[in-house]
């Protein structure tokens, strides 16, 4: 049983353990210091005691392959020993460390730390990866690993690292899918992507939440050029094809023949308008000085207890507003029949479903999106963390989307 310290509150051994990491990284300062040799790099400490522990981790792999330690005889005859070893150089996130892999007699000997025939231990492969994906090309990694790191890669080593990862995502990308989901969030997002040169294009994403309550990333796709409803035609028939029969509610934005293409693939799918992409389009017709006080009149009438009260707030807002802007009480009326579907559910479920910027927000990074451009700094207008309620997302933690620069922004 863990002894709690009483005064603290915290287990007894915890301080001896803390105590023990920083007298061991108390040590290596000193005799850093005092032989005169770097901390990090190629030949320094770490190196040193990356590679201590990576020779100790083999024998110990040995020890418990044969059945004894070296030195010690074994208990009875075994009919295999240690056969010497074997000189390998790995490459690790701290530079390359010669290691002398134990052989045995039979040959069996498998590791597991160090692989055979693996020449990076786990977390180089993840460097390159994060390079790239920063938009690197297989040149700069090579330049920046040998200036890091000290290590000579070829450009044939990066591709096929970079090209394992590209396999895994085309795997992910097929998956079977469930049957249904209540909920399906579409949305492309604008992010700056190299290809021969960085230029910005839409990603379509499709995130699904599930009869579990769990959202689900059901796929993302490159885009070329601007938003269209028929490039997202053939993703929904995508997904349909992978196994989506029907979806209760598809929440989108106001992109022109995007709810007749949904249509066509479930056609009792509820095709939900995205609040947020309909008030920001709104503003887009106004005075930058009215923002304010539009932003306020209009989410009277979203956040309406039933449609009868979304109509009456509505009415109310179209006396107001009519002779200055009616280019807004247009865009309303018409997208009024796709707006009003989230009203008829209690608050809990009409978070989930009244926008689609979810989408932004589902990445463990920051959100990519400049919800301030042009549009208002009003509370009810961000794609901020805490007002969808939280739950897991399934998606590989290597794969995301990354804006450089000022950061993407939604497609309207």
């Amino acid at each position: 049983m863990t002894q709690i310290d009483d005064q603290a509150g915290t287990p007894a051994g915890a301080e001896q353990a803390e105590g023990l990491e920083v007298r061991i990284a108390r040590q290596l300062l000193d005799q850093a210091k005092t032989e005169g040799v770097s901390l990090v790099g190629p030949g320094g400490l770490l190196a040193g005691v990356t590679k201590a522990v990576l020779q100790s981790a083999l024998d110990a792999e040995m020890a418990d392959h044969l059945g004894y330690a070296r030195g010690e005889r074994p208990a009875f005859p075994a009919g295999n020993h240690r056969n010497g070893s074997s000189p390998k150089t790995v490459l690790t996130e701290v530079g390359p460390i010669p290691l002398e892999v134990p052989r045995d007699r039979n040959g069996k000997f498998e590791p597991q730390i160090v692989p055979k025939h693996a020449r990076r231990v786990e977390g180089f492969s993840e460097a390159i990866v994060s390079l790239y994906a920063k938009g690197l090309t297989t040149g700069e990694i090579r330049a920046h690993l040998g200036e890091i790191y000290g290590v000579e890669v070829s450009r044939d080593l990066v591709s096929r690292v970079t090209d394992s990862v590209t396999e895994e995502l085309a795997s992910w990308q097929s998956r079977p899918l469930d049957r249904v989901y209540p909920v399906l969030l579409i949305d492309a997002i604008f992010v700056k992507i190299r290809d021969g040169q960085v230029a910005n294009r839409p990603v379509y994403v499709a995130l699904g939440i599930n009869c579990h309550g769990q959202r689900d990333v059901l796929g993302m796709w490159a885009g070329t050029g601007g938003e269209g409803a028929k490039a997202w035609m053939g993703i929904l028939a995508e997904l349909r094809n992978r196994g989506v029969e029907d979806c209760c509610i598809v929440a989108c934005d106001g992109l022109k023949g995007l709810p007749e293409a949904i249509g066509e693939i479930w056609p009792k799918a509820t095709v939900q308008l995205c609040v947020v992409h309909l008030v920001r389009a709104s503003l887009r017709y106004a005075s930058k000085k009215y923002w304010g006080q539009i932003s306020k009149d209009l989410r009277e009438v979203y956040t309406a207890p039933t449609v009868a009260a979304a109509e009456q707030r509505f009415a109310e807002f179209e006396q107001a507003w009519a002779g200055r802007y009616p280019a807004i009480i247009r865009l309303w009326r018409g997208a009024w029949e796709q707006f009003t579907p989230f009203l008829a559910f209690p608050p809990e479920i009409r978070k989930i479903v009244y926008t689609t910027n979810a989408i932004v927000i589902w990445r463990p990074q920051p959100a990519v999106c400049d919800v301030h451009d042009g549009s208002s700094g009003s509370r009810d207008l961000r794609a901020g963390g805490g007002y969808l309620p939280p739950s897991s997302t399934r998606l590989p933690g290597r794969f995301g989307v990354r804006a450089a620069g000022g950061g993407a922004r939604l497609a309207v």
